[in-house]
């Protein structure tokens, strides 16, 4: 399914990064092409079904002619959630896409009823450090109702504070909506790691906040095994990757609110979240603490720093009893996923730009070969609106506040 494998030399260059796969103004109307095929690959792949392919067939084309959608078994839903993760190009971790837990949420209606729910998710996913995979599925779009959204793009978020100077105290990236929820109410403690609130929206209703229970938010404090100046810095990251901003399409049927986590790789954190120019761009604080000499890049400080800020990350939610991963172990596991897909026949799609990990790419099995890079169905996607809330953009006016 793929040419030989390059060699070192040969190593392909990394495509420009791409954002997710995007549709603007998603229908509602369901696609009856998309759901034959969708239910045929699910009987392909679960044939022991007491109802005949044919019969399932007929029975969905005939709620789409008649009301515009189709409802989805239990079943069905569960399989097109994994198989959703299983074709998500971007994730590195899909050799456990089998195991994910699918919550099904779609009877939810009040925004105390999804709160419940997205507590419930955090509980389940985070299990006293054990992460598990979950996602909760709440109602679909229909051409006879809008659906549910969150408007946060994970559901534990850090608020970042812009001071008079234009700097910023906690994560730029979250600049914008932390203003929209405190113009919506919520009192700033002002801090570096500020769980931001729950913004949830029904149909027909003004989006509501309501707080992220503590007891559900496991962090982990940064502690380095070597170098206690990092230690002081009182760094601390959540446990749980929980995105809560992506559409969930299956079978023609979309599903806006989806939640859905796996663990952390720890270079998410390492060589992300905390060090990104445009996030807490912390490696000219840390290459300060080791007192290593910035006067020239060919110093290699910002490598160096970079790698003991993974150390510690590692080191700390090893300590903390939390499971994370090491980009070097999930890559030989996304390699094991790739082999087991092609023995089963199927295309494994894969964004080398995202496989590929932030830190030491070149010393890793995933970055010496070509990827598939079709796009495949069921899958997640990021659409405009979704992009806009969670970035605190979308227009007061445009809700009855």
């Amino acid at each position: 399914m793929h040419g030989p494998a390059p060699t070192r030399a040969q190593a392909p260059t990394p495509p420009p990064a791409r954002e997710p796969a995007q549709d603007t103004s998603p229908p509602a109307q369901a696609d009856w092409d998309e759901a034959q095929d969708f239910i045929r690959l699910f009987y392909s792949e679960h044939p022991d079904q007491p109802l005949p392919l044919t019969l399932r067939l007929h029975q969905v084309r005939e709620h789409i002619e008649h009301t515009g959608s189709y409802r989805h078994t239990t079943d069905e839903l569960t399989f097109g959630a994994r198989v959703a993760w299983r074709n998500s190009s971007r994730c590195i971790g899909r050799l456990y896409w089998k195991s994910l837990r699918v919550l099904d949420r779609r009877t939810a209606q009040t925004p105390e009823e999804i709160h419940t729910h997205l507590c419930d998710h955090l509980r389940v996913a985070t299990n006293e450090g054990r992460i598990r995979p979950v996602i909760s599925i709440f109602a679909p779009e229909t051409p006879y109702r809008e659906a549910p959204r969150v408007w946060n793009s994970q559901l534990i978020r850090y608020a970042g504070y812009r001071r008079p100077d234009g700097t910023v105290i906690g994560d730029p990236a979250h600049v914008e909506f932390t203003e929209k929820v405190r113009q919506l109410g919520w009192q700033a403690p002002g801090g570096w790691f500020d769980v931001l609130p729950l913004v949830i929206q029904v149909p027909g209703d003004k989006p509501q906040l309501f707080d992220v229970p503590r007891e559900l938010v496991l962090e982990v404090p940064i502690e380095h095994p070597a170098y206690p100046q990092i230690t002081r810095m009182g760094l601390r990251w959540h446990a749980v990757p929980a995105i809560s901003h992506m559409r969930l399409s299956i079978g023609g049927v979309n599903y806006p609110m989806a939640p859905f986590n796996g663990w952390y790789l720890g270079t998410e954190i390492g060589a992300r979240n905390l060090v990104d120019a445009d996030r807490y761009n912390l490696l000219p604080v840390i290459a300060r603490l080791l007192n290593l000499d910035t006067s020239s890049e060919t110093t290699l400080w910002r490598d160096r720093a970079l790698v003991e800020l993974n150390i510690a990350v590692l080191h700390s939610f090893a300590a903390a009893g939390v499971k994370v991963s090491d980009h070097h172990t999930e890559s030989q596991r996304f390699l094991t996923h790739l082999a087991r897909e092609e023995e089963q026949g199927r295309i494994v799609p894969a964004d080398w730009s995202w496989i590929v990990p932030p830190i030491s790419g070149g010393i890793t099995p995933v970055f010496h070969r070509y990827y598939d890079e079709a796009e495949m169905l069921p899958n997640f996607y990021l659409d405009d609106d979704a992009r806009a809330r969670s970035e605190g953009k979308c227009p007061v006016q445009h809700h009855a506040y």
